[in-house]
């Protein structure tokens, strides 16, 4: 599991857009937020938020990007239903397991496999900088902001 102070892993994430970021030297700082899954009300809220602060985060120096296990065609069509301007990065497991964000949830009493929602705010060197877990959405992109323009 990934903590504050460590080092980002050595993988890279692969954006929509065919970007490519490796996440161990990100040449800026980087925001990467694991969500559970696109087009659900949190999730929507979280990427709305995120997208009405891109310009503030650009003037910090800092890129975001989201990151869920849906497929590249969902991602997609959330961004267009959204106008979202944050892209969105494809995981098939690697990035969610190494972060330690791929956990067991239970709902109704039945458990089940499943992303929390957390954030990481990663420097150019690829040291983490910040990691908030089990995030609430109100108000955390503006927390985020907060601690990009602070480091």
């Amino acid at each position: 599991m990934i903590e504050e102070g460590g080092r980002a892993p050595a993988l890279e994430v692969e954006t929509g857009a065919g970007e490519r970021i490796d996440l161990a030297n990100p040449g800026g700082k980087l925001v990467l937020y694991f969500y559970p899954k696109d087009d659900t009300s949190g999730c929507t809220r979280e990427a709305q938020d995120f997208t009405a602060l891109a310009d503030e985060f650009a003037a910090a120096g800092t890129r975001i990007v989201g990151i869920s296990r849906d497929s590249a065609k969902s991602h997609d069509k959330f961004i267009a239903k959204y106008d979202l301007k944050v892209p969105l990065g494809i995981d098939e497991g690697p990035l969610s397991e190494a972060f330690g964000t791929w956990v067991e949830k239970s709902m109704y009493g039945r458990k089940y496999m499943g992303m929390e929602r957390a954030t990481f705010l990663i420097a150019a060197d690829g040291t983490v900088l910040k990691a908030w877990r089990k995030v609430k959405v109100p108000n955390h992109a503006a927390e985020v902001l907060k601690a990009a323009r602070g480091s």
